[in-house]
C-alpha cells in the first residue's frame, strides 16, 4: 500500500495517554533510582507505607490496599523481614493469626522515603503553582474514581 492511500491516524504525540506513559515513565524511574540508592524496590516502598503508622495491619488487609495476590505480597513481607523492617506478630499467641508491624528501623526509614517521593515531586512537578498541582491531582483521581481503579502502582 502507497502512502498516498494509507488511512488518516491521528499522530502517536496527539495521545493524552502517550503523554501520560512518557511523564510517568520518568517520574517512576527517577523515584525508582532514588530507592534502589536506600536498597529499597517500588513495591518495598509503598507496602512500607502502607504499614506506616498503624499498630499492625493483618495479611490479608495488605494484600487488599496493595492490590496484588497473595503470594506477591508474601514475598514483599519477607523481604522487608529480611531486611530487618517489617515482622510478623502472632495475635494472642495463635500461629494462624498475624499481624503485620514496622521494625524501629522501619518506622525511621519511612520518613526518609517519604522525603525522596516528595523531592521527586517537586523535581517533576515544582514548576506547578499550587492551584495547578490540585487541578492536576483532582483530574487523575477522578479518572481513578470512574474507572474503578483500584491496584495500587507497585512497579
Amino acid at each position: 500500500m502507497s502512502q498516498e492511500n494509507l488511512p488518516s491516524t491521528s499522530a502517536l504525540e496527539a495521545h493524552l495517554g502517550f503523554w501520560l506513559r512518557f511523564v510517568s515513565n520518568h517520574v517512576s524511574g527517577r523515584f525508582q533510582a532514588l530507592l534502589e540508592g536506600k536498597g529499597i524496590s517500588i513495591t518495598e516502598w509503598v507496602a512500607l507505607r502502607t504499614l506506616y503508622g498503624q499498630s499492625g495491619t493483618s495479611h490479608s488487609e495488605l494484600i487488599e490496599r496493595l492490590g496484588m495476590t497473595k503470594g506477591a505480597t508474601s514475598k514483599v513481607i519477607t523481604r522487608l523481614e529480611e531486611k530487618s523492617l517489617a515482622q510478623r506478630r502472632l495475635v494472642d499467641g495463635r500461629a494462624r493469626e498475624q499481624m503485620l508491624v514496622l521494625t524501629a528501623a522501619g518506622q525511621q526509614l519511612v520518613p526518609e522515603l517519604a522525603a525522596l517521593a516528595d523531592e521527586n515531586d517537586a523535581y517533576f512537578l515544582g514548576h506547578l503553582t499550587e492551584p495547578e498541582r490540585a487541578t492536576l491531582m483532582a483530574q487523575l483521581q477522578e479518572i481513578v474514581r470512574i474507572h474503578q481503579l483500584k491496584s495500587v502502582p507497585v512497579d
